[in-house]
């Protein structure tokens, strides 16, 4: 399938389950639509409070 052959499910999807405009849509990247709907990968443990803050101190000196 190409892109422009995904590109009417993929606007149902984000104006459906996201509430996004046309305007928004054709704005927005791959990346922003994987991003707006969330994780995908079910098998990874979620991110903890410990590993924010961890990450936050290794950006902080950056």
């Amino acid at each position: 399938m190409t892109f422009a052959e995904a590109v009417p499910r993929l606007f149902a999807i984000a104006a459906q389950r996201l509430g996004w405009t046309p305007e928004t849509f054709w704005h927005a990247t791959p990346a922003d639509l994987l991003l707006a709907l969330g994780p995908t990968d079910t098998v990874s443990a979620p991110l903890t409070r410990s590993d924010l803050a961890r990450m936050m101190e290794d950006d902080a000196h950056g």
